[in-house]
């Protein structure tokens, strides 16, 4: 039986590696990304793709306002897109945005991690949605999109429940990786040579430092 890393795609292989997977201590992680045991699935099989064409999303049920933080995520996001596409003047512009609707944005009155493990797995349930109409559509760059935010998404939500169970024994010792282009945090005392995300190379990672 073999069982993969839902976030970076690592195969368990019970066959090769002489150890159920059942058998794993709970707190076993992803030898690649670090990601929890939880995070793996059974390897499916493949068979005949099937070509579902999915429902059609009204328009005026799609649009909605964005809060400040949102649209600041938005900016955030987009200018490293144009980072990656060496648009630098368009880069700066969403930077600027970014950073004017960051500091508009309202304290969360509901920040805690509990509520911020609930809004991360809601993320991963509607990455389904998202990805079907990238693929109706066959915009190749948004499906590209939800493949890199859908792992680094269930990443984030791996390590906010380690913490959950670990609290600050979890970041004792050692220290927190952020891949510059596609957002995937590592803990570690060093990064790893490729983001298993994005395979981008370890000079891409930033170091994220403590508050003082």
């Amino acid at each position: 039986m073999k069982y993969v890393c839902q976030v970076c795609g690592y195969i368990y292989d019970e066959e090769r590696e002489k150890t159920p997977f059942s058998n794993l201590p709970d707190e076993w992680k992803c030898p690649l990304c670090g990601a929890a045991k939880s995070d793996f699935a059974p390897e499916q099989r493949k068979g005949p793709l099937k070509k579902e064409e999915p429902a059609p999303i009204p328009l005026e049920d799609d649009l909605r306002e964005l809060s400040a933080g949102q649209m600041a995520a938005l900016c955030s996001n987009l200018a490293r897109g144009c980072e990656k596409q060496y648009k630098s003047e368009e880069a700066e512009l969403f930077s600027r945005l970014a950073d004017y609707f960051a500091a508009a944005a309202p304290e969360a009155d509901d920040a805690s991690v509990n509520n911020l493990a609930d809004a991360l797995m809601t993320d991963i349930e509607n990455y389904a949605g998202i990805r079907a109409v990238a693929d109706a559509n066959k915009d190749r760059g948004a499906a590209r999109v939800c493949v890199w935010g859908e792992k680094v998404t269930r990443m984030l939500s791996s390590l906010v429940n380690r913490y959950l169970n670990e609290g600050e024994k979890l970041l004792e010792g050692t220290s927190i990786w952020v891949c510059t282009t596609c957002g995937f945090v590592y803990i570690g005392d060093n990064p790893p040579e490729l983001c298993p995300v994005c395979k981008v190379p370890t000079w891409k990672f930033e170091k994220v430092e403590g508050r003082a």
